[in-house]
Order: structure tokens, then sequence, then C-alpha cells
């Protein structure tokens, strides 16, 4: 048999290590940089001084607000009011004075209705309202008969009674002189001979 060398062992050498470079020397600490100081500020201008004395604003006057205006009464203080019953209209004026109640026309009452019943009838607002001789009353009426403008005249002077004072509303309400009477004449329709009166029915 015929015998193999055994293979060659390469030597292993060991390498020179070469001791590492020193580092380099830490760099010079910098001077940390100094701050310069702030200017001293100057006092404004505009800044009063401590010693000046104090400047009193001048007060402006308070407007005073304008009183509320209510339908129905003039600047002057005159109520005005409007009183109706069936197709009668009665406008009024009523003011401070020594209780009469005449007509545009110059006319007293009396004298316009010539009645006692329609006259005193006219005066119970003011003598619920306590008013009777407080107030002078400039009236105005149109439309219809003297009984509907005795009551459209005494529906006037309700209204202008509230208008003075609503607590009256009450009293003059229980009395009934503030209700509308609406009635009015119907008007005639076309083939009857009036409002509802139809013609007599003929058979031939």
């Amino acid at each position: 048999m015929s015998t193999e060398a055994p293979p060659e062992v390469e030597e292993v050498t060991e390498t020179e290590v070469t001791p590492a470079e020193p580092a380099e020397a830490e760099a010079p600490a910098t001077e940390a940089p100094v701050a310069e100081e702030a200017p001293e500020e100057e006092p404004a201008a505009d800044a009063p001084a401590e010693d000046a004395e104090p400047v009193v604003e001048a007060e402006t006057p308070v407007e005073e607000e304008p009183a509320p205006v209510v339908a129905g009464i003039t600047p002057s203080g005159r109520i005005q009011a409007t009183g109706k019953r069936k197709s009668s209209i009665a406008r009024i004026i009523l003011e401070p004075g020594e209780g009469t109640i005449n007509f545009v026309d110059g006319r007293t009452l009396e004298e316009y209705f010539g009645r006692q019943t329609l006259v005193a009838q006219i005066r119970q607002p003011l003598e619920v309202a306590g008013a009777a001789g407080n107030y002078k009353i400039t009236a105005r009426i149109t439309g219809g008969g003297v009984g509907g403008q005795a009551g459209a005249l005494r529906h006037a002077i309700s209204r202008a009674l509230i208008k003075l004072d609503e607590n009256l509303r009450t009293p003059l309400k229980r009395e009934g002189f503030l209700t509308r009477d609406a009635r009015i004449k119907e008007r005639k329709k076309a083939g009857l001979k009036g409002a509802r009166k139809r013609p007599q029915f003929s058979k031939r």
C-alpha cells in the first residue's frame, strides 16, 4: 500500500496590531458671547408726567327720551276719539274745560237733540267717570237718525275717557258704554221688494 503524505499546514502568523492613534485633543471650549446691555427706554412723549394735574373730561348732557306717543292724543294734550252706533259716526275732541258739549257748527247739545232723554244718555259716561264739568267736548256727527247719533256720541266720549285713564275701562264696560251697536239696514236684493220680502206668489 502506498502512504499519502499529510497536507501541509500553513503556519498562521499573528499580525502585529498597531496601536490606535491617540484621539485628537479636544477643541478648547469657546467663550460664551457677552450679552449687550439693552439701552434704557426713554419715557414716551404722550405719557403724562407724574406731577401733572389730571384732566377732567367735560360731562356730556344726557338727552331725555321723548314721551311715548299715544294714538288719539295730540301733542297739545287734546284727545281725539271716534264712536259709532248703527250707521251713525261721531268724532270728538276732548280737552280740559268747563264741561260744555258743543258741535262744530256752534250749536249746543240741547239745541241739536232737543230731547232731555238723549242729552242725559250722552252725559252718562262723564257721570260714571266722575268727570262731569271738567272737560270741554267738540263733536261732529254724520249719518243715521237722532237716536243713533246720540249713541255714537256716547260711545266716542267713553273711548276718549279710556285714553285719558285706562282704569275707567271696567266701570264703563260694566255699564255697556263701550259696546258698538253694529246694526244697520240690510240692502235690498235683486228680484225682491226689500232685503227679505218677496213678491206675492201667483200660481197662474
